[in-house]
């Protein structure tokens, strides 16, 4: 092929790119700017991170201003601040709108309400604690006794003055010397550098926004939590709206800086208005975001294995169960959890399979059950609400587990008993029919075949019963039977 024509294919390739991108970076209209609603309901995890990126740049795809309808407890540090990073990034103007009615934007819901920019909330919602939990281990150090707590970025003084004013001066001196000889209190270095970096991360996000950076430090600090109307006064949050189109009403001619300073001017369209749901893989991974479906999945999962092992060729529980146990494995992966405990349950899983292959009567099932409850249990650390495990399920699936487990040991152990049906210890115990005199040996009718066989005592008359006792090649050895 000439080379100019490899340039012009070349070319146009380049030409059809360059186009393609300019439709993808639609800009907002002047006035009737439609509108993408995404919403948000429940923990904040991985899924629900690709599921608010996915819907900011399909509002960016078309040109329209992102609504995030939130309704959140809380959730995942990872999650929230990639979501932070996408509102930040966005070539739209990203909403936060904390509703309906009786919503929350509580932890990383405060921060992702604060990302925003522009804020609103519906009546009967609240906002704050935004404290952040500890997870795993703690790291202890002595914290002196004269250092107090921060508020506002101000040491309480007036507090400590106004009480000593109430001591007589021999009462202050005994106080100050048993300061000097306390050791202090035990603080948990962990939790402070977290705490640290949240107050940071916050307050950043205010200053960016021109929120209240101080309540903002309150919420993390002291989990302070306020109401809408309290939201609006101390300038939390820009607006209170009672629904939807309200909210679009009260957006009308406010301002919003975009990446590279640009600004635009909001005039929301009451007619154009676009809900980006949730896909099917999406609504999926975030039901399954959530450790009481990872406990019942890894239960399902050492089940199925369990009865596959025990009852080899049955291949469908096998199959379902290797999924159910991968399924719950990424969810646990995904999740903050205690790796002790999941080792437990993982043991447990272990202990039920080594059951079939050296039957213990019950021991190894016993140790399983142990191992997985105490496991679950201690799979979430304290402190989590959104990811606690009901203790009811927990002890229901335990009881599950063991009552099951002895069942399909118990039927492994019949079947073991049970006598065979086929080869020469299938024939050993059946009756057949003397053809001739047995004297001590002739010919037997045995299974609808013709045997030599031999009278292991008296001669056997024909046409009487005869009962096998040994086989010994073509040989069978049988005696009278007596019904």
């Amino acid at each position: 092929m000439p080379k100019k024509y490899i340039f012009i294919i070349i070319l146009l390739m380049g030409l059809v790119l360059l186009s393609s991108s300019l439709v993808i970076g639609r800009n907002l209209p002047d006035k009737d700017q439609p509108v993408d609603v995404i919403v948000v309901k429940g923990a904040i995890f991985s899924s629900t991170a690709r599921y608010i990126e996915r819907g900011i740049k399909q509002s960016e795809e078309d040109g329209a201003i992102c609504i995030i309808q939130l309704d959140t407890p809380g959730g995942l540090v990872k999650s929230m601040r990639d979501i932070i990073q996408a509102m930040q990034a966005s070539e739209v103007p990203v909403v936060v709108y904390v509703s309906p009615h009786g919503a929350m934007a509580t932890s990383a819901g405060a921060y992702i309400t604060y990302a925003s920019h522009i804020a609103a909330m519906a009546p009967g919602t609240h906002i704050g604690s935004a404290h952040p939990v500890s997870i795993g281990q703690e790291n202890k150090r002595w914290k002196k006794n004269d250092e107090n707590p921060y508020e506002f970025g101000k040491k309480k003084e007036d507090d400590k003055k106004s009480k000593d004013k109430k001591k007589d001066d021999k009462k202050i001196k005994e106080d100050k010397k048993k300061e000097k000889s306390s050791p202090g209190v035990e603080a948990d270095i962990g939790m402070e550098k977290a705490t640290n970096a949240m107050v940071a991360l916050i307050r950043s996000l205010a200053e960016k926004t021109g929120r209240n950076a101080d309540w903002a430090e309150k919420a993390v600090r002291e989990s302070a939590s306020i109401t809408a109307n309290e939201a609006v006064k101390l300038k939390v949050v820009e607006i209170n709206a009672e629904d939807l189109r309200d909210l679009l009403e009260k957006l009308r001619g406010r301002k919003v800086t975009l990446p590279g300073k640009k600004v635009v001017t909001l005039y929301p369209s009451q007619d154009n208005i676009k809900y980006i749901r949730m896909s099917a893989i999406e609504r999926f991974l975030l039901t399954i975001n959530d450790p009481q479906i990872a406990i019942i999945l890894m239960f399902l999962g050492t089940m199925g294995l369990y009865f596959e092992l025990a009852n080899p060729g049955a291949t469908i529980p096998g199959i379902i169960g290797g999924i159910c146990i991968i399924l719950s494995l990424y969810t646990l992966g995904s999740l903050p959890i205690n790796y002790a405990a999941l080792g437990l349950i993982i043991l447990a899983a272990i202990l039920f399979i080594a059951e079939v292959f050296t039957p213990t009567f019950g021991a190894l099932t016993m140790g399983g059950v142990i191992a997985f409850t105490l496991g679950a249990v201690f799979l979430i650390p304290a402190g989590v609400p959104y990811l606690e495990i009901s203790k009811s399920l927990i002890f229901s699936i335990a009881l599950l587990m063991g009552i099951i487990s002895f069942l399909i040991f118990t039927m492994v152990i019949k079947m073991m008993r049970t006598k065979p049906v086929s080869g020469k210890e299938g024939m050993i115990g059946k009756i057949g029919t003397a053809k001739e005199n047995l004297d001590p040996e002739g010919t037997i009718l045995f299974m609808g075949e013709f045997w030599n066989a031999k009278s292991e005592g008296d001669i056997i008359q024909k046409g009487k019963k005869v009962k096998v006792e040994k086989v010994e090649g073509l040989l069978l050895h049988v005696k009278e039977y007596e019904e």
